[in-house]
């Protein structure tokens, strides 16, 4: 059978965060912004939809006297992008054996 889509993780912005985020495990905002090509105000606000989801870690400092945000994947959010992978492959028909 389908299982649910974790719908924090189906944005497709949400996403394209969590895509980045598992392979280089911490990021700053502006790395990410300019990797998805994201408006900032757009990416605020879903970095904060994963941060209260509990899936990244969100750390903001000064830097030069520029603050810097920087985001890091959580356990919770690398078992939840697993979860979700493992799920989207049963849709696309590569979770039955097939």
């Amino acid at each position: 059978m389908f299982k649910d889509l974790d719908p924090i993780l189906h944005s497709q912005l949400r996403l394209a965060v969590m895509s980045l985020l598992i392979s280089v495990k911490e990021a700053d905002f502006t790395f990410i912004r300019e990797k998805t090509n994201a408006t900032a105000g757009n990416l605020s606000v879903q970095i904060q939809k994963l941060k209260d989801a509990g899936y990244i870690d969100v750390t903001k400092q000064f830097r030069d006297n520029y603050p810097q945000t920087s985001c890091r994947i959580t356990p919770a959010g690398i078992a939840a992008f697993e979860e979700y992978v493992t799920n989207l492959q049963a849709y696309l028909g590569k979770g039955d054996g097939h």
